[in-house]
């Protein structure tokens, strides 16, 4: 199956990099390289990175032809070392665009999809933990909580039960099987509202993939890489990770700890940069040719 991802708001994130022919910028979820063309295109330097084999591979093929290209597979957490392993002091930009991308979900195989029969799997990396692990050997508390936290799914208690209680006459290995255990325990009023599943599946991806810690872990280290100047664009599809990226672009923008009722700063603590905009949706013309882009949001900080 070839690698095939519509970018979301692309037009926006490249927009909100700023980049030119003496930046360095780095693309942390390169994926099957919509963005990442782009930016070769224009920057001194790419570093394209990405945790999937797939999209490592099509990546070689989509980017070989261009001299300014370092292609790396590795998590975007990493981004430090990363830059470290090639010998780069700091980048002018990163761009993280967050999430499943179109091929994971319709390659059936790779199990991200509730509407396509595949062993449960949902692994970005295609190595270590699995859904099908998640699902079979977590508590019926860890469960529900997950599917809480992950999906804020309502009905995480009766989901996680109705799991457990299958689980004990066979291991639970398919999409589809999975899918009639959420639906077994919805009632039929709130069947109606979108498909059941979605917010399963995406909390399960979740904890799969640590989606929230490599976030986290990836805001940290890049702050710390981006020259003065230097900008991290941030495509979001979910409120949890948008709220992340929305507080800790205004932390960094808003340091100070000082009561309000302060006249003036005392506590020292100096702004990292500023925010361009305060975000960015997609436009009624993507969301009729993409769909999917609906529940996107595109954060930008700058540093100074």
């Amino acid at each position: 199956m070839e690698f095939i991802h519509k970018s979301v708001l692309f037009d926006e994130a490249i927009e909100s990099l700023n980049i030119d022919s003496n930046k360095i910028i780095a693309d942390g979820t390169a994926g099957g390289g919509g963005h990442s063309c782009e930016i070769a295109e224009r920057a001194k330097r790419l570093i394209a990175i990405d945790r999937d084999p797939d999209a490592i591979r099509v990546l070689n093929e989509r980017l070989g032809g261009f001299g300014n290209v370092t292609i790396v597979n590795d998590e975007f957490k990493n981004l430090k070392t990363i830059l470290d392993n090639l010998g780069i002091d700091g980048i002018d930009g990163l761009l993280l665009d967050l999430g499943v991308s179109s091929y994971q979900l319709d390659n059936g195989e790779r199990g991200f999809s509730y509407h396509k029969d595949a062993p449960l799997d949902m692994r970005m990396s295609k190595s270590g933990l699995s859904a099908a692990d998640v699902v079979n050997t977590y508590s019926e508390e860890a469960l529900a909580d997950i599917l809480f936290r992950y999906g804020e799914e309502k009905f995480a208690r009766r989901i996680a039960k109705e799991i457990v209680g299958a689980r004990e006459d066979k291991p639970v290995e398919t999409t589809f099987e999975l899918v009639e255990l959420i639906k077994k325990a919805y009632p039929n009023k709130a069947m109606r509202d979108s498909h059941p599943a979605r917010k399963t599946f995406q909390a399960i991806r979740i904890e799969v993939n640590a989606e929230l810690e490599q976030l986290a872990g990836a805001l940290e280290s890049a702050i710390g890489c981006l020259n003065s100047g230097g900008r991290i664009s941030v495509i979001t599809f979910h409120s949890l990770e948008d709220r992340m990226v929305k507080e800790t672009f205004a932390k960094w923008a808003n340091p100070c700890t000082c009561p309000k009722e302060f006249p003036v700063c005392v506590c020292g603590k100096k702004p990292l940069g500023r925010m361009p905009f305060k975000s960015k949706a997609p436009t009624e013309a993507e969301l009729k040719d993409n769909p999917r882009a609906r529940s996107s949001r595109l954060r930008c900080f700058e540093k100074f």
